[in-house]
């Protein structure tokens, strides 16, 4: 008989069998002895415990070793960010000579789609200066309950009334003007010859001769204007660019509160408030510098239409304090502009009243350049006197009389620009 504690090996071996194999083994020949003894019931109850405990066991084992071995999920990554512009055309001479000229191409051909539409520009641009500076008016009259429509309305047909009504008072007078110098021409150019110097001059080259044939033969109007034609496409355009002006004007003024909300949302929603208040102060120094010439050109037409008719020049007097008005809206040599043209008119009538006029312009000149002009202006335009000349005679330079108007509300908001942005970042620095 064999002892139960040392089960007989497998013809095989125990090496290389499963472990749940040996046990089942040994655990069928334990009952077989214990049967073959007939061990009491106890020993039975335990065997079929350890019989449990042995199968359940094996079928753990069996349960490892058919379960697959669980895989770790592989977690997503993401892709490189590699840029689409390669070395070669980054660096590469031919890309950046490529790129140079389109961009050169792209400038040339906005600079060329510029020059054409520069006079629709210019028109703009006094349009919306003129707006700035009659907007103080419409909004005085939209404080007081008018509403913003019939406030645009008055102003405009105020505005227009004092245009009409000194065109209407300049035009006969130089229409008489003209007919007389055409009338009295012939005996101007006979005066001259009492001239000793200029008699002999005359006799010699004929210059009194060929000057009344020049006026009276039409080669004048020519070399001026073109001929009919080109005096009447002159006068077709000035009627375009009055009309223009005009509409554009009133379009800005209506419209004028939003097109600054659009001005402003051109800005980023973060730094908005800055730019408001900056596109504000720009806006305020345009219009205060307007509204401050338009009271200064009324100040010194209204005080050459006094003098001119105290002087004896009152059948002249509305005309030419509508030319003083015109001329003084010119910076530095608007003033001396008008003096001009009321002298002319004044020696015409008597040498004596001519000096006394030249002597009231110097006069009121010198009133208006230190006591008028920077009472008025001096909270509104803060630019330095030698800006002022330099930025008049540029914008004459750039774009005739209307470049000069221009030109220092420009210089001011370029100024303030400056102050507020370049030099708090220069001193940040």
């Amino acid at each position: 008989m064999t002892n139960p504690a040392e089960p007989t090996g497998s013809p095989l071996g125990n090496e290389g069998a499963p472990d749940g194999a040996i046990n089942v083994a040994a655990t069928l020949s334990q009952i077989d002895e214990t049967e073959m003894t007939g061990g009491s019931a106890r020993d039975r109850r335990r065997l079929k415990r350890l019989v449990g405990r042995v199968f359940g066991d094996a079928r753990r084992g069996a349960q490892t070793l058919l379960t697959p071995v669980p895989i770790e999920p592989i977690a997503p990554v993401p892709p490189t960010a590699v840029s689409s512009e390669s070395k070669l055309l980054k660096h590469s001479p031919f890309a950046m000579g490529f790129y140079g000229a389109i961009g050169v191409l792209v400038a040339l051909g906005l600079a060329s789609a510029v020059m054409q539409v520069q006079s629709i520009l210019i028109l703009v641009v006094l349009g919306l200066f003129l707006a700035l500076g009659l907007s103080p008016v419409v909004d005085f009259l939209a404080r007081r309950r008018v509403p913003r429509g019939l406030a645009v309305f008055i102003v405009t047909v105020s505005a227009i009334g004092i245009i009409a009504l000194g065109f209407t008072a300049l035009v006969p007078i130089l229409t008489e003007q003209a007919q007389s110098l055409v009338r009295n021409l012939p005996a101007l150019l006979d005066n001259l010859r009492q001239n000793r110097q200029i008699a002999d001059w005359d006799q010699e080259f004929k210059i009194i001769d060929r000057v009344r044939s020049f006026l009276t033969s039409g080669t004048l109007l020519q070399n001026l204007f073109g001929g009919i034609w080109g005096a009447g496409r002159i006068l077709a355009n000035v009627v375009f660019s009055v009309i223009m002006t005009l509409v554009l004007t009133i379009y800005f003024l209506a419209s004028l509160p939003s097109i600054k909300e659009i001005i402003y949302h051109l800005a980023p929603a973060s730094r908005r408030p800055r730019a408001r208040y900056l596109a504000d102060e720009i806006f305020s120094g345009v219009s205060g510098y307007i509204t401050g010439m338009f009271f200064i050109v009324t100040v010194a037409s209204v005080a050459s239409f006094i003098y001119m008719n105290i002087a004896g020049l009152g059948q002249y007097s509305l005309a030419l304090a509508f030319v003083v008005a015109l001329f003084c809206f010119i910076p530095i040599i608007g003033s001396s502009l008008a003096m001009v043209a009321v002298a002319i008119v004044a020696f015409a009538t008597s040498p004596t009243l001519g000096i006394v006029t030249i002597i009231y312009f110097l006069v009121y000149q010198q009133f208006d350049a230190y006591v008028l002009y920077p009472n008025i202006l001096k909270r509104t335009v803060k630019v330095p006197g030698v800006l002022v000349i330099l930025s008049a005679i540029i914008g004459g330079a750039l774009l005739g009389i209307i470049g000069a108007v221009i030109a220092i509300p420009t210089a001011a908001a370029i100024l303030l620009l400056y102050r507020e942005v370049v030099q708090p970042h220069l001193d940040a620095t």
